[in-house]
């Protein structure tokens, strides 16, 4: 019997530390984002890496910061926030190590990153409160700069309670919460915002359980507005018309 067992656990042995070593580089999909410096027109140094993304709008009062989700070129939908928000100046900043950022993702330096940059925009706009919308991924870094810093509106589409919940969903034989190290707690940092918030979650999500962003809407105790597109899955969310009108609505509001 036990010559049947050893090998079984060895390979689960296996699994746990592929997935421990190996956790970055499932966690991030850089590799379809890659852009030219020269495509680029905004930069930010942050730790001696450069940061780099588009401007959209630029010279409004209001500002709007877009943080992204994995293995999405933010550079796609300039033309999307220059209509929906024309009274907003949009900054689309690509994560380290993505676009034409310079560096290698990790959660620790994606949320310095993303810190740094919304103290530049705040320093740029400084009469008017700084909004903010996260997607996928997104929303866990969005949730943690406005944990951390005054966030005027916020927006999160399609989010997680946290990264580590829903990787546990992905490898439920394996102990993803006690090895993790990207854990992305949104849960946490939403503890911590009192601003308005907009949730939208779509109802055939199969990256984003839909399971989890219940959770993370139960967790929040307080009033937010939510948007349920039942219809939805991940990537065509923002298709629906009344995701644009819901957006644009919720942003022009003071």
């Amino acid at each position: 019997m036990i010559w049947i067992a050893l090998p079984i656990a060895l390979t689960y042995v296996a699994a746990c530390g592929y997935l421990y070593v190996r956790q970055r580089d499932l966690t991030y999909c850089p590799q379809l984002t890659r852009v030219g410096v020269e495509q680029t027109d905004f930069s930010l140094s942050q730790d001696g890496v450069t940061l780099r993304g588009w401007v959209v709008n630029p010279g409004r009062r209001r500002a709007l910061i877009y943080f992204g989700g994995n293995a999405e070129s933010i550079q796609d939908h300039r033309d999307t926030f220059a209509q929906w928000f024309p009274n907003h100046t949009a900054y689309l900043v690509a994560y380290r190590g993505f676009g034409a950022s310079e560096g290698e993702p990790s959660e620790q330096a994606l949320f310095s990153d993303a810190l740094a940059l919304f103290d530049t925009v705040r320093a740029r706009h400084p009469r008017a409160g700084v909004d903010v919308i996260g997607r996928s991924l997104g929303t866990g870094v969005a949730s943690h700069v406005a944990g951390h810093r005054p966030v005027r509106r916020l927006a999160l589409v399609t989010p997680f309670d946290t990264l580590v919940d829903v990787g546990q969903q992905y490898y439920p034989w394996l102990p993803v919460k006690l090895i993790a190290r990207e854990r992305f707690d949104s849960v946490t940092y939403l503890s911590r915002y009192a601003g308005p918030l907009l949730v939208v979650q779509a109802g055939r999500d199969v990256v984003v359980p839909p399971a989890n962003t219940r959770r993370l809407i139960a967790s929040i105790g307080r009033p937010a507005k939510v948007l349920d597109l039942p219809d939805a899955d991940h990537s065509n969310v923002g298709a629906d018309p009344v995701f644009r009108q819901t957006l644009t609505r919720f942003f022009t509001r003071r």
